[in-house]
């Protein structure tokens, strides 16, 4: 095969250690050369060093965890080319697999043009990619805490989940907070719920009536301090990504007039994509990069059915943020135009061509593939025997046993988003 870059080197990038291979072409001989060095600024520092003197132009490492970003960092100063590889995308054959024979396997990749480079973003979109995920890890354990609040609410038998929309919302918080000061009367409990609460008040009187022990008052209070720390925290993130945010305050507004995509929703693709569209060829590169559509699965000319794959640098975009990430649904009012009407809902009923009748064999023999592939029509007068005299049987087992086998349709979704604005 063609030698693309005759001095490159492949890097095994460790916790403690990286393991460097140096690849070089001399007269068209093939020379390497490998050494150790540790992880720390210095050992970074001296790897630098020794790829510039001796000469290498292109460099490759793996996706390790978060091991690999100082190493990048400190590359990146220098003169060389970092490539980013894929750990999946780059496995050795099964064998003597060894820290000197990952870095030569890399450099010899390298030098043959064979690793396609992984998503990098600029340092500025990497800093607002690490606050905002982990605000989602903040709330991912607030959520937590309100269930465990929840839980101890039930094992007093406490059912403010059943008349309450949110056990955490202010009559929430409020009755949390009276039985925490050690108030059991119902009556002056109700007394703290809001008006515009729907439920009735005897029920909420008899939700309010439980059997409350000092366990019962210390896990809420543990937990309502755990919430709160958790919204303060989560608070001062987003007054940081507020500050942080002139970059790419643009894009974001482009992002917000998607019908369906709030504030963080736009700051949230903007930390995982970042603003510069060039790098992906098209916008079908981008949704498999995103993990937002399915992989091709095809064997002897059969497509057979695949899901949504998580992308080469981590989870997709809506599994990273289900309450956040709301692509292509219904717009807000605030991002309506003047005069604009509302798309309307989507209909309960399928449409007529959803459902799709099939004219069986009396006898029910056919195989599967063959239903699928009768002919459609309308159900005959022949294959409808009387099986109401049954009254085991229900209108489906009916349905089979006449010959007639319902395919119902999926709707299709409606929405869908495009960045084609940011380019």
């Amino acid at each position: 095969m063609e030698v693309l870059y005759p001095r490159c080197a492949g890097l095994d990038v460790h916790k403690d250690s990286v393991v460097a291979g140096v690849r070089l072409v001399v007269q068209g001989a093939v020379r390497t050369e490998v050494r150790t060095f540790d992880t720390t600024t210095p050992g970074l520092l001296s790897l630098s060093a020794w790829l510039a003197e001796a000469g290498c132009t292109h460099v490759a490492m793996e996706a390790t965890g978060v091991y690999w970003k100082p190493v990048w960092h400190v590359l990146s100063d220098g003169e060389v080319t970092l490539t980013l590889a894929n750990a999946a995308h780059v496995k050795n054959v099964p064998g003597r697999k060894t820290d000197v024979a990952d870095a030569l396997w890399l450099a010899d990749l390298l030098a043959h043009g064979l690793i396609r480079p992984s998503f990098v973003p600029e340092a500025a979109t990497q800093e607002m990619r690490a606050l905002l995920r982990t605000r989602k890890q903040l709330v991912r354990e607030q959520a937590s805490h309100i269930q465990r609040l929840q839980k101890t609410l039930e094992d007093a038998n406490l059912k403010l989940a059943s008349v309450l929309s949110q056990v955490t919302g202010v009559s929430g918080c409020a009755i949390v907070q009276a039985l925490i000061d050690g108030e059991t009367d119902p009556d002056r409990l109700l007394g703290l719920v809001q008006p515009g609460v729907k439920a009735p008040a005897e029920k909420l009187r008899a939700a309010l009536q439980g059997r409350v022990t000092v366990r019962h008052r210390f896990l809420p209070r543990l937990h309502l301090r755990q919430i709160d720390a958790l919204a303060a925290a989560m608070a001062e993130i987003d007054a940081e990504v507020e500050r942080d945010l002139d970059p790419f305050r643009t894009a974001v507004r482009l992002l917000r007039t998607i019908p369906g995509v709030s504030d963080l929703t736009a700051q949230v693709i903007v930390s995982e994509i970042g603003t510069d569209m060039t790098r992906f060829p098209t916008a079908g590169d981008l949704i498999s990069w995103a993990g937002l559509c399915p992989r091709n699965d095809e064997s002897a000319c059969a497509r057979r059915q695949a899901t949504l794959q998580p992308p080469a640098q981590g989870r997709t975009l809506a599994e990273n943020n289900p309450g956040a990430m709301r692509l292509g649904g219904y717009p807000e009012e605030g991002q309506l135009p003047p005069g604009a009407v509302s798309a309307a809902a989507p209909q309960a009923r399928t449409q007529k061509g959803h459902l799709r009748r099939c004219r069986l064999h009396p006898d029910c023999r056919l195989p599967h593939a063959a239903r699928r592939h009768a002919l459609p029509g309308p159900r005959s007068a022949a294959l409808q025997p009387d099986l109401a005299r049954d009254a085991g049987q229900t209108a489906r087992q009916a349905d089979r046993a006449a010959g007639v086998h319902l395919h119902p349709g999926a709707t299709p979704g409606a929405g869908g988003f495009c960045l084609g604005a940011l380019r």
